[in-house]
């Protein structure tokens, strides 16, 4: 990577996903970063949240942004992916893309040596519903979750696999103006189970605007730190 002061994007065909990966500015692969996995919504791929990283911090972490593995047509010219299937509510589909998406962790995991314990998950919509399905039973391996306009798809089997530790921060962002009641009984239901989630409502719809980005890239700091504080200015990516 260089002396480049732009972030590096990799596009890798991994054994369960295909996937980018977003280096840090100045990247040094002699040193261990944190890790942050960043899974977007239904319809979009794994391009839709990458020009997050460099709103969180273009020094100091690697990102992983996998596309969902389901395709979806979207119009005749246009394919997304999903997580599981439009309308199905089937939860082994959910199983499934989780175990996509652990395997694929494990694969970045080796390759850039990142430790358990120093590795946030965000996801969006769909995404964020994988988050809670990956993250929650694993304390151990993801430092926190963050849970953007999205709800925990199937409580039931949720409760079941709860770790005994339930001090695992969790931040949840969630609009006003879309159906907020997934994210209430989301909130509630971790409440009830022994969490303390971090909940905010906004005035907005189905999207992550400017006002949640502001409560959200400190609390990421907060809970994951950089490996380096930023001393240089943010700078945009170089996608392939």
């Amino acid at each position: 990577m260089g002396t480049s002061k732009t972030m590096q994007v990799e596009t890798v065909q991994g054994e369960n996903l295909v996937y980018l990966t977003l280096y840090p500015v100045d990247y040094d692969p002699s040193l261990s970063y944190p890790l942050v996995v960043m899974l977007h919504g239904f319809g979009a791929n794994m391009y839709d949240l990458a020009s997050l990283s460099s709103v969180i911090g273009a020094t100091g972490y690697i990102y992983v942004c996998p596309n969902a593995p389901i395709p979806v047509q979207l119009e005749p010219q246009m394919v997304g992916f999903a997580w599981s299937a439009p309308g199905s509510n089937d939860p082994q589909q959910l199983v499934n893309a989780e175990n996509r998406i652990l395997g694929m962790l494990q694969e970045v995991l080796e390759k850039h040596s990142v430790a358990p314990g120093r590795i946030l998950m965000l996801g969006f919509s769909q995404g964020g519903s994988m988050t809670y399905q990956c993250g929650l039973g694993r304390p151990d391996l993801f430092a926190g979750l963050v849970a953007l306009s999205c709800s925990i798809r199937d409580q039931d089997g949720m409760r079941e696999r709860l770790p005994e530790e339930r001090s695992q921060p969790i931040f949840i962002a969630h609009g006003s103006y879309d159906n907020i009641e997934r994210a209430e009984s989301s909130r509630d239901f971790l409440l009830i189970e022994g969490y303390d989630p971090d909940y905010h409502e906004y005035r907005m719809g189905h999207e992550i605007n400017q006002e949640v980005l502001e409560d959200l890239v400190p609390w990421i700091h907060g809970v994951l730190p950089p490996l380096q504080s930023e001393s240089s200015p943010r700078s945009g990516l170089i996608l392939p």
